[in-house]
């Protein structure tokens, strides 16, 4: 596998130049692009071109693990490192499967160069690839992901962003911190740093342009007292669960005390 650049032809290392001008087959998400590409660095090759996308690599995969087993065999997307949120994995784990030797090129990465750029934790982070398109889907995902404490990195269309901003600041909360990194490595390479709330505001009266990478803070997390436990227990006695069963759930689950809990539902006049 080899990463290749994402935006600006000066990453391309001397290790990716030369191993695309040696290579028997170099499957390629477009091999037009792959063709281009070639053609700006001035390399040459007599390496055959196979097409290796969405909609054929489960396929191609087999095929090409095959080839690799006597040939050498480069896999490359459009930009970036293939198998993240690109094509390759499916070629990978055949590659595996066969005992085919298996070794990466690396380079230039949108969510990696986005975290770096973020100004955020990169200690624990999580990439979610591309947000659905959809309402309901997006608010599904985003409520799933509200809680979780790793910075959280997603792929985003600039005619999207906006909606995106807004629904994070309605399920994350409008505080979050969030950074939006446009055209990395390029000319115009961008980065807006705010709350989710802010930024949602500011692009309001501006249309962003170009490949959108959206790094948003992890999730702080809560200290959980006796009054947030007791919520709990409130919520489950609301959906029809017996007080006592509810405070020991609820004891289990949080480290609180059932006791404690059971005296907060009736102090609150929570007890049936």
């Amino acid at each position: 596998m080899a990463a290749t650049p994402i935006g600006n032809l000066a990453d391309a290392s001397p290790r990716l130049r030369q191993t695309l001008a040696m290579a028997t087959v170099i499957a390629a998400e477009d091999t037009r692009k792959t063709k281009q590409l070639l053609q700006l660095l001035e390399i040459t090759t007599a390496a055959k071109l196979i097409a290796v996308h969405d909609h054929n690599e489960k396929d191609k995969a087999e095929q090409l693990a095959q080839l690799a087993a006597t040939s050498d065999v480069v896999l490359v997307s459009d930009a970036g490192m293939p198998t993240v949120s690109d094509p390759g994995y499916r070629v990978v784990a055949a590659a595996v499967l066969a005992e085919v030797p298996i070794t990466v090129i690396p380079g230039p990465s949108a969510p990696v160069t986005a975290l770096a750029l973020s100004g955020m934790a990169t200690d624990r982070f999580a990439f979610e690839g591309f947000l659905p398109r959809k309402t309901n889907d997006l608010t599904r995902t985003l409520s799933a992901l509200k809680d979780d404490p790793r910075t959280l990195i997603f792929f985003e269309a600039p005619q999207r962003i906006t909606v995106t901003l807004e629904q994070l600041a309605k399920i994350f909360g409008p505080e979050r911190p969030v950074a939006i990194c446009r055209e990395l490595t390029k000319r115009y390479e961008e980065v807006l740093r705010g709350t989710a709330a802010e930024l949602a505001r500011e692009l309001q009266q501006r249309q962003l342009k170009g490949e959108i990478v959206l790094v948003v803070a992890g999730a702080t997390p809560q200290v959980m007292t006796a009054e947030l436990a007791y919520q709990q227990v409130a919520e489950r006695v609301a959906a029809g669960e017996r007080l006592k069963d509810a405070c020991r759930a609820v004891a289990a689950s949080t480290g609180a005390s059932a006791r404690e809990l059971y005296d907060l539902a009736l102090a609150n006049k929570g007890g049936k």
